[in-house]
């Protein structure tokens, strides 16, 4: 059985590739996920549609540039920085044409040797302020 830091290795790599089919493949079927929002998507189709988005919004040039990846038994974290540049529709949002560099930690739980549920965590104001869509905080 491959260990959780191979399988985040694996997605990483098949995202960055656009490598859809691969992708799913490394999703279990009760795969789960919670985004900043806090809201739960289920299913191997919400994870891909999750990526699509991302890579609809960023379709040049997305990169998931992966920094550490921290593994205890059947759980991986991965700190990675996801960059690009803003030339689809994000979330409601048109192109920009800016280039986003975004630091962000996934927490992946293994089962069956796949990814069973991902929580990822960031901070979309400044994703937002990046894009131009969103003032910066003002400074003491």
């Amino acid at each position: 059985m491959a260990n959780s830091e191979s399988i985040a290795r694996e997605m990483v790599d098949a995202i960055n590739r656009n490598d859809m089919s691969r992708y799913r493949q490394l999703l279990h079927p009760d795969y789960s996920y919670r985004g900043g929002d806090g809201q739960v998507q289920r299913g191997q189709d919400a994870g891909v549609a999750i990526v699509q988005m991302y890579r609809t919004a960023f379709p040049d040039d997305m990169a998931l540039d992966v920094q550490h990846i921290h593994t205890a038994g059947d759980t991986a974290i991965i700190e990675f920085i996801g960059k690009g540049t803003h030339r689809g529709e994000l979330a409601g949002i048109a192109p920009t044409g800016r280039r986003i560099e975004l630091p962000v930690i996934t927490v992946l739980e293994m089962r069956d040797g796949k990814v069973h549920s991902e929580r990822e965590y960031m901070d979309s104001a400044y994703l937002m302020q990046q894009l131009g869509v969103m003032p910066a905080p003002a400074t003491a």
